[in-house]
């Protein structure tokens, strides 16, 4: 099934997100949406599917107009989507999900539970997935939750399938995985939009490139360009893909975790035995395939987690045992793994979340009222030094692209007074550009002295920002290595193996 989007222009308000954009989809080819957050990527693809109705131009299929009024309309035309944020319902089971919408019944109303579940096994099995039907989606692991998405499309027969920032969530072993299938997809007939910012990607399966900036499609790219070329026409500049930084002026130790133990609600240990030192003007990366304790592990260290034992010592004042409010003012900043989770309110402003964690004194808020015309201007200073694409301080910050919530995350983050950074992924989802302007402010922050904790799955991010690399396995340390230390090395450590062994 060929599909051809003709002049779609979509606006809200002012804002033109679309701005007649034309685009052909061939059968059998894996066709990459490339650009920076905020481009009109996810807009375009959510005009395909029904979600948002365009305010001109029009979507054919094999040359035959169409016109959804929802999903249900695109879904039965052929095109399926597996969105960033996945669609799932956690508590129902895989085979549940993937019947929802269109139920198959038996007599008296009842589901046909088994003929989903066969459908489910079928699929799985054409494509080498491992997916039990009968799990709860909640207990599942992201990348196994990507697959039921794409189990989910597939039962409806999609033609076309729409992969939007698909690999936001996943490890760099599950983005792997996942340009597999969409290689196997690509060979079973299927026409593939991959919509992403992320640079290898595009050049590891992209058969076609069409590049938007700023909601018009700036031009075709080859597949064999390189990283730099397509950066550059993504972003419309050159764009620095390596950290520029100077050698660390270290200071003293200013956060000293000693004998860390963190456990969950059973009793199991997440974060056994862990013992670290940040000196000030220095970035440690903590390392490691996610699920190794790295998330506990940060979340102790701002109060997060209840069952902790050990110490947690930042310039000499003891951590452990104080409410988040009471870490947040001794002067640690934290930007969180899960930005729509953990960092952010998406009904609220981007105004009133630049502020959240500042809503008990000034200068925001003086003898219980807020200073209104203060946070306006800290807002618009922020949207304007961080880049924040939004159509003004006072949007909900659930309508931005992923990697402007990420922005205002970090913007709020970075503009306090800092005594110590922990940032989890702090550029997952983040565009080229963006990931340029965030990693220098992480290496500002440390040039001015303040220790930092940087936890990244991605290695190329690890091996540029930390100073020294702290690699995590099943909740222990392997081992503390400077940065540059050779990747073989740190894949084998990431897979449990001791700097010593790998030498060996």
């Amino acid at each position: 099934m060929t599909l051809e989007l003709r002049g779609i222009t979509k606006r809200f308000g002012t804002l033109v997100a679309n701005d007649h954009i034309s685009l052909t989809i061939e059968p059998g080819q894996i066709h990459c949406l490339l650009g920076e957050n905020g481009a009109g990527k996810s807009t375009l693809m959510n005009v395909l599917y029904g979600l948002y109705t365009a305010d001109e131009g029009e979507v054919l299929l094999d040359g035959v107009p169409q016109r959804f009024r929802g999903p249900g309309d695109a879904m039965a035309a052929g095109i399926g989507m597996v969105h960033q944020h996945f669609m799932l319902i956690p508590v129902f089971t895989v085979a549940e999900n993937v019947m929802l919408g269109h139920e198959q019944t038996l007599s008296g109303g009842r589901l046909d539970l088994d003929a989903a579940r066969e459908r489910v096994r079928e699929i799985a099995a054409r494509f080498g997935f491992h997916v039990d039907p009968d799990a709860l989606v909640e207990d599942l692991p992201v990348g196994v939750q990507q697959r039921v998405e794409i189990i989910k499309a597939l039962s409806r027969d999609a033609k076309v399938l729409v992969f939007d920032e698909p690999t936001a969530v996943l490890t760099p072993q599950e983005t792997d995985e996942l340009m597999g299938i969409m290689q196997q997809l690509k060979a079973s007939g299927a026409a593939i939009v991959f919509i992403t910012h992320k640079l290898r990607e595009v050049r590891a399966v992209a058969d076609r490139i069409t590049v938007v900036r700023r909601g018009r499609v700036v031009g075709e790219a080859d597949p064999d360009s390189t990283d730099a070329e397509l950066a550059a026409l993504m972003v419309g500049r050159a764009v620095e893909l390596t950290v520029q930084k100077e050698p660390p002026r270290i200071a003293d130790a200013l956060l000293e975790v000693s004998g860390l133990e963190v456990r969950d609600a059973k009793g199991a240990v997440l974060v056994d035995d862990v013992s670290f030192t940040v000196r000030g003007g220095e970035v440690l990366v903590v390392a490691g395939v996610q699920g190794n304790g790295q998330t506990e592990l940060t979340e102790a260290l701002v109060g997060l987690q209840h069952t902790v034992s050990g110490s947690i010592r930042l310039d000499g004042t003891e951590l452990v045992g104080r409410s988040v409010r009471q870490v947040l003012d001794a002067g640690v900043g934290f930007v969180p793994e899960d930005r729509s989770t953990d960092g952010l309110v998406g009904a609220f402003s981007v105004a009133e979340n630049l502020m959240l964690d500042r809503t008990d004194g000034p200068p925001f808020v003086r003898r219980g009222v807020l200073q209104l015309d203060e946070l306006e201007r800290f807002a618009a200073a922020a949207i304007e030094e961080f880049d924040i694409r939004t159509q003004g301080t006072t949007e909900p910050v659930g309508r931005l692209s992923g990697g402007n919530q990420q922005k205002v995350v970090v913007a709020r983050e970075l503009s306090k007074d800092l005594r110590l950074l922990v940032a989890a992924q702090p550029t997952r989802g983040v565009d080229v550009g963006s990931i340029e302007f965030i990693h220098k402010r992480i290496i500002a922050t440390r040039d001015a002295g303040v220790p930092v904790v940087v936890v990244s799955t991605e290695l190329d991010e690890a091996v540029a920002l930390g100073d020294r690399i702290l690699v995590m396995y099943r909740g222990r340390i392997v081992g503390v290595v400077p940065a540059d230390t050779p990747r073989d090395v740190l894949g084998l450590m990431m897979a449990g193996i001791s700097p010593e062994e790998s030498a060996a």
